[in-house]
């Protein structure tokens, strides 16, 4: 079995059927994250309230991020995958429930999104782990890559599914089809049983030596910086549809349609991340953010919609590319034993730091207009860029020299 290729982890049959679980499993979260944002607003009828609740969800994210990967070191990431597989399809029947049964209100909706916040605090890094259990070290950028196009794919399916479902069965069909959609991946999980490592530290200790770690890693902290920037990229909820609506002139049927543009051309950046062989190079991540950052002023100053459209595919091509490539740096470098710490690290940054990030976003577009609130995150993207230009560099010089295999 060859270990190169883009395809090279769906050669392995646990990876094969845990890709197509979470397939499924993205298209229903987007289908429940169109759902609920069509309830907020028949409820309140108010923009800020969307804001809000994004900031409800990934508000603890950033909160403990850090802990949640500590938390992970000292347990089986098989079995906290089936626990919050298992919470997340709870709450989503909770909120169906609520909702079919007219019992809904908006401080209900809110409640739910603060605990799933806390739900995906962990999952969201121990699902990245669980992969590197499954595929191995030599498979991790293919399995990466692949995520990125399972994840683009639900961002272009989940949608779509959502507002049939919408239109046809009403909102609370969303939030059961999700909760639905988490029965695969709970099977798969029973079912394949990765060998983990058995490592048992304090969590308080563990938060900080996984800091301690990062600190010292500069690469490491040059691709979070970039994951940072990159935030703004992927929120398509706060400047997009103002410059979807105020400059190109198009309603909500053209905004998403940017938006699936968007998830169109991150589908090859996915592939082309899965097929890059061997530890991703320092020089082209940096490469990448520049050209990502390049693709997003094209958006912001397109004369346009046909330019609009070309340039967001574009962005959607590159940003992919860029963060599969940064995430898989980040997994590769710390040992076995320091990796739920710094996936956590990670979750807590993309997607914790969105409410941050967004609210600056949303501040630009108020106040000096929508080509400029969404060029602010070009303008992140290039700062992230020079800020980790020599580290990046240095760990490319680094990795040239044969090193000991980390433990996997």
């Amino acid at each position: 079995m060859r270990a190169q290729g883009a395809f090279a982890s769906l050669r392995i049959p646990a990876f094969r059927w845990w890709f197509l679980a979470q397939t499924l499993s993205g298209s229903g979260g987007m289908a429940q994250n169109v759902g609920t944002a069509w309830l907020l607003l028949r409820l309140t009828g108010s923009g800020i309230d969307l804001g809000l609740l994004t900031t409800a969800t990934f508000g603890p994210v950033l909160l403990v991020g850090a802990w949640a990967g500590a938390l992970l070191d000292r347990l089986d990431h098989r079995r906290a995958l089936m626990a919050t597989n298992a919470a997340a399809a709870a709450l989503a029947v909770l909120l169906a429930t609520l909702t079919a049964s007219g019992a809904i209100r908006v401080w209900m909706i809110f409640a739910i999104a603060v605990a799933n916040g806390f739900v995906l605090a962990v999952d969201q890094p121990a699902r990245q782990l669980y992969v590197v259990e499954l595929v191995g070290r030599e498979r991790v950028q293919s399995a990466v890559g692949l995520f990125e196009v399972m994840i683009n794919a639900s961002r272009v399916l989940g949608p779509a599914v959502g507002g049939a479902m919408i239109a046809t069965l009403g909102v609370a069909a969303c939030f059961y089809a999700n909760a639905a959609s988490f029965l695969p991946a709970i099977v798969v999980l029973g079912h394949f049983h990765p060998r983990t490592h058995a490592v048992r530290p304090a969590v308080r200790a563990s938060v900080r030596e996984g800091l301690r770690y990062v600190r010292h890693a500069p690469a490491i902290v040059a691709c979070l910086v970039i994951a940072g920037a990159s935030g703004m990229v992927f929120n398509t909820g706060v400047a997009l549809p103002v410059l979807a609506s105020r400059t190109f002139g198009l309603g909500g049927g053209g905004y998403g349609a940017l938006v699936a543009t968007f998830g169109l051309g991150a589908l090859p950046g996915g592939y082309a991340a899965a097929r890059s062989g061997g530890e991703p190079r320092g020089r082209l991540i940096r490469f990448l953010c520049l050209l990502t950052a390049a693709a997003v002023f094209a958006v912001a100053v397109a004369p346009n919609t046909v330019v609009a459209f070309a340039a967001m595919a574009f962005v959607g091509f590159c940003s992919i590319w860029l963060i599969a490539l940064a995430n898989t740096l980040v997994q590769l470098q710390p040992e076995a034993h320091l990796r739920g710490r710094v996936m956590g690290l990670w979750t807590a940054i993309l997607p914790g730091l969105t409410p941050v990030t967004g609210l600056a976003a949303g501040a630009v577009t108020q106040l000096a207009g929508p080509r400029e609130g969404y060029g602010l995150s070009g303008v992140a993207l290039v700062a992230a860029a020079l800020l980790g230009w020599r580290a990046l560099g240095a760990h490319d010089e680094k990795e040239s020299t044969p090193r000991a295999a980390l433990t996997s």
